[in-house]
């Protein structure tokens, strides 16, 4: 008799809940029907404060969706965004289940720090980023080429892609500006379409966009220091992701 009492008793403090959510995703579509589709509704941090999540993009709401509150929700006393933290726990992937047959891969030394990047053969900040890749000690490098700036950027991709040692064809064009051979006879570049489709999938929305092992990612460029320090504190015993 305990097990269906407890599942009657959680049963029943869900509801309130329930016609929290309800309520809201019905004011929402009443009053905002050009809104993107909402992906979850659920309580925040802050006591009487709903979360409404579009993406990987945070809003919030009272119980009844009557208003809507954009920017971020800040813990005063531990000094921290919570709207950071969610967004960072969003868009958390799984590294090692990452499709890494569809990437070029280099490496420096033993190659033991693993980093995987979206980026865009024109894309000056991914250019800035390769650079400060290259002082980088013992990392291995997984790049997933997505052309999504315009002009020739897929013609470049498929040029790089399709080169017989791809990896040293994009350092080339990256770090030196040497075009990519243009690509003779057939080549099977299905990889890219599949890149773009994993890039709307995980909300790579800007290049480049860095994925650590731990599962967090970087939105956009950063110098050698940086990186080194997160990659030490990745590797710091006892961490936590």
């Amino acid at each position: 008799m305990l097990t269906p009492l407890l599942a009657g008793l959680l049963a029943a403090a869900s509801l309130p809940a329930l016609a929290n959510e309800a309520a809201i995703r019905k004011m929402f579509a009443e009053r905002m029907p050009n809104i993107p589709k909402i992906d979850e509704v659920r309580p925040s941090p802050m006591p009487g404060l709903w979360e409404v999540r579009i993406g990987n993009e945070i809003r919030y709401t009272d119980p009844t969706g009557s208003f809507l509150i954009e920017g971020e929700l800040i813990d005063i006393k531990a000094k921290k965004s919570l709207t950071e933290e969610r967004i960072a726990q969003i868009n958390r992937v799984d590294f090692a289940a990452l499709p890494f047959k569809d990437a070029l891969m280099w490496k420096n030394g033993t190659g033991k720090r693993r980093i995987a990047v979206f980026a865009d053969p024109n894309c000056g900040y991914c250019k800035r980023f390769e650079k400060s890749l290259q002082e980088m000690k013992d990392v291995t490098v997984y790049t997933f080429l997505i052309p999504i700036l315009g002009g020739d950027s897929p013609e470049k991709t498929k040029a790089i892609w399709c080169a017989k040692d791809n990896a040293n064809a994009w350092l080339a064009w990256m770090l030196r500006g040497e075009a990519p051979p243009k690509v003779a006879g057939t080549c099977d570049d299905a990889a890219i379409e599949r890149n773009l489709a994993l890039s709307r999938k995980i909300h790579v929305n800007g290049t480049p966009a860095i994925l650590l092992e731990d599962g967090n990612r970087i939105p956009g460029a950063v110098g050698a220091v940086e990186l080194e320090k997160r990659l030490q504190d990745l590797a710091a015993p006892g961490r936590k992701s």
